[in-house]
């Protein structure tokens, strides 16, 4: 349980950085990687967990969603939140 709350407080640092120097980007490409792997659709995961398509649409834009929806991903995936997402510098950051 502490591992979790220092994970949870680790990513919370992370938006709270990203919203200030707007240089970082989310990516869930782990995830769709490994929906990949487990011959699942995105849909899959949306109906078993209960996320809406507004959330999915978000993550497929790599836009922030809530802890609680990572969470969910996590446990049904039976996997850590760095498997699933991480941060990028934006493009902009990249080319200068």
């Amino acid at each position: 349980m502490p591992f979790v709350i220092c994970c949870y407080i680790g990513v919370l640092t992370f938006l709270l950085i990203k919203r200030k120097a707007n240089n970082m980007a989310v990516s869930y490409n782990g995830l769709w990687k490994m929906l990949i792997d487990k011959n699942m659709y995105k849909k899959d995961l949306s109906a078993d967990l209960g996320i809406s398509s507004a959330t999915m649409a978000k993550m497929g834009r790599g836009e922030n969603v809530s802890m609680d929806i990572l969470e969910k991903i996590c446990d049904y995936m039976d996997c850590n939140i760095g498997d699933i997402m991480s941060f990028e510098k934006d493009r902009d950051e990249k080319d200068g």
